[in-house]
C-alpha cells in the first residue's frame, strides 16, 4: 500500500477513535470489569424499577459506585422478565438521567450531533457497550464494541438493548422510527419477534459485528437545539467519568491507532507499567486475550472495507498488514467461516 493510502486508510479508522475525547486523551485509566467507578443512581436505579415493575425481586446497590460486573448481575435476572425485556429496557436506556451527558443528548441539533455525543461519552451513557461511529456520503454505521468485557449468555441480551436504545432515542428526537439496518454478530434466534416487532425487519444475523446502518439522506435529520450548555460543559471535563473508556475499548483504541502493525503485548503491557504475564492476566478477567482483540479488531475492520467501503479483498489484505493475500485469506475464513469473495454485507 502507498503512503497516501496507508494515510487515507488510518484517516477512516481515526473515524472509529473517540473523536479526540477520549479518556487517554484526557490522562484517565481505563475502567476495568471490577471498578466501581458506576453510580448506583444511573444505570442501577433504572434496571431496579424495572426489575420492581416486572414482578422480580432486585436489591438496590448499597454502596454508592457499583462495578461493570456488578451492573451486569443486577441485568441478569431481567433476561427472564418477558420476551420483550431487553427492547422495552432499551427504550428507558436513554438518554436517561446521567447528569451532563443525558443533558447533551437532549441539546443535541442532529442525528449525527446526538451519535458523536454518545460515543464520546459511553462511559457514562452505556458503561458495558463501547459505540463507534464511521459516516462517509453514502451511509453512517454505528458499530457496538465490549467495552470490558461481557458473559457469553448475556451478550445477546445486552446488545438488544443498547440497539433498542439507541432506536428508541432516534424515533423520539425525530419523531418517527427510522429506516435502520441491524447487523448482528450471533446466529438467528428461533423467533424474531420481538426484533421485529422492536427494531423493524431490516435484520441481518451471522454478520461478524453488531451494528446499526443508515442511509446519509435519513441520517442527516436537523431539529431545533434546545438551548443549554451541557456539550461544552462536557468538552472542559465536567464530568470525567463520560470521557472514561472500558478496558477492551482502550485497547482497541490503542491497536486501531496501528492496525497494519499492531502494537506487541509485550508492548502494550510496558506502556501499563507491568510485566506481560500481568497483563495477559488482566485481560483473562475480562474474557479475552491478546489475539483475541487483535482478531476482533481486524474482522470488523476488513468486514467494513470489504462492505460497506467496497474495498477488494488484495486492497483489505495490504491495509491489515498482510503481504501475502493467500494468508490474509485463510486469516479471514478463521475469523468469519467465510472467504474474503464470498463476504456480502446485510
Amino acid at each position: 500500500m502507498t503512503s497516501c493510502a496507508a494515510d487515507a486508510l488510518q484517516a477512516r479508522l481515526d473515524a472509529w477513535l473517540p473523536l479526540g475525547l477520549g479518556g487517554s486523551d484526557a490522562g484517565l485509566a481505563p475502567y476495568e470489569i471490577d471498578t466501581a467507578c458506576l453510580p448506583a443512581t444511573d444505570h442501577a436505579a433504572l434496571l431496579a424499577e424495572f426489575a420492581h415493575h416486572r414482578g422480580l425481586d432486585v436489591a438496590w446497590p448499597a454502596q454508592p459506585l457499583i462495578s461493570p460486573r456488578e451492573l451486569l448481575a443486577l441485568l441478569a435476572p431481567l433476561r427472564d422478565a418477558g420476551a420483550d425485556s431487553a427492547f422495552a429496557l432499551g427504550a428507558l436506556l436513554l438518554p436517561g438521567h446521567y447528569g451532563l451527558a443525558s443533558q447533551a443528548l437532549l441539546q443535541a441539533d442532529s442525528l449525527p450531533a446526538l451519535l458523536t455525543l454518545l460515543c464520546r461519552h459511553a462511559g457514562r451513557l452505556t458503561p458495558l457497550l463501547t459505540p463507534r461511529l464511521v459516516m462517509d456520503e453514502r451511509e453512517l454505521t454505528l458499530v457496538w464494541t465490549e467495552a470490558c468485557g461481557l458473559p457469553a449468555g448475556l451478550r445477546g441480551f445486552v446488545v438488544d438493548l443498547h440497539m433498542s436504545a439507541v432506536a428508541s432515542l432516534c424515533a423520539w428526537r425525530t419523531g418517527r422510527r427510522l429506516p435502520w439496518r441491524f447487523s448482528f454478530e450471533r446466529t438467528a434466534p428461533r423467533d424474531r419477534a420481538q426484533h421485529a416487532v422492536h427494531l423493524g425487519t431490516s435484520l441481518h444475523f451471522g454478520c461478524q459485528v453488531d451494528a446499526m446502518r443508515l442511509t446519509r439522506a435519513e441520517a442527516d435529520v436537523h431539529w431545533p437545539a434546545a438551548p443549554g450548555l451541557a456539550s461544552a460543559a462536557l468538552a472542559r471535563q465536567a464530568d470525567p467519568q463520560a470521557l472514561r473508556r472500558g478496558l477492551l475499548a482502550a485497547l482497541g483504541d490503542r491497536l486501531l491507532a496501528q492496525v497494519a502493525q499492531p502494537p506487541s503485548l509485550e508492548t502494550l503491557a510496558a506502556e501499563s507499567g507491568m510485566s506481560p504475564a500481568t497483563y495477559k492476566r488482566r485481560l483473562a478477567r475480562h474474557g479475552t486475550h491478546y489475539q483475541a482483540e487483535v482478531d476482533r479488531l481486524r474482522v470488523h475492520v476488513a468486514v467494513y472495507l470489504l462492505g460497506p467501503d467496497g474495498w477488494g479483498r488484495d486492497r483489505v489484505a495490504q491495509a491489515l498488514g498482510y503481504f501475502d493475500g493467500a494468508n490474509f485469506r485463510r486469516s479471514f475464513k478463521r475469523w468469519t467461516g467465510l472467504a474474503p469473495g464470498a463476504w456480502a454485507p446485510g
